[in-house]
């Protein structure tokens, strides 16, 4: 059985903060927030929106995995580093290009400056679930603009960023 990440990443939110907890979360940005995905309409232009998160993703996992307080944050940022190293190397095997990304090193700082305990935890997963939504939100784009595409390599790139394989 395939569970969603999705899902598991909501679940996660909801274990790890508490009405009250949430309110006084540090607020901290989405890796790369594009506001417009209209763009996106090749699988290079997907590869390289999903690119700066999935960094951000893996740096702030390696952080969570040595940092995290919460025994359910802990176990989510070794699932979350292992797949973050994967799209990492797989993204540049493809010869996706990084790029500094300001709002992710900005991230990054907040989260690495949290204090070590409960407010490190609500950073790490705030961030991933704010992290995962922009990525869903890109992929949903991508996927809605390269809709009938025939071309080998936008084929495979739609695969990439569908959420679950069609087994048909």
């Amino acid at each position: 059985m395939i569970t969603d990440r999705r899902s598991i990443l909501a679940g996660l939110a909801l274990i790890a903060a508490t009405p009250a907890a949430m309110a006084q979360a540090q607020k901290v940005a989405p890796a790369t927030p594009i506001t417009d995905f209209a763009g996106v309409k090749t699988a290079t232009d997907y590869y390289i929106g999903v690119l700066g998160p999935a960094e951000a993703s893996l740096t702030t996992s390696q952080l969570a995995v040595e940092r995290a307080t919460n025994k359910d944050a802990h176990e989510f940022a070794g699932f979350e580093l292992g797949e973050a190293i994967t799209v990492n190397e797989v993204l540049k095997d493809l010869g996706t290009k990084s790029s500094v990304d300001t709002n992710a090193m900005a991230s990054i700082e907040k989260i690495k400056g949290a204090a070590k305990g409960e407010g490190f935890d609500r950073a790490y997963i705030t961030f991933q679930l704010e992290n995962h939504e922009y990525l869903r939100d890109i992929a949903d784009a991508y996927l809605h603009n390269s809709a009938g595409a025939t071309d080998p390599m936008e084929k495979q790139g739609r695969l990439l960023a569908s959420p679950s394989v069609d087994e048909t």
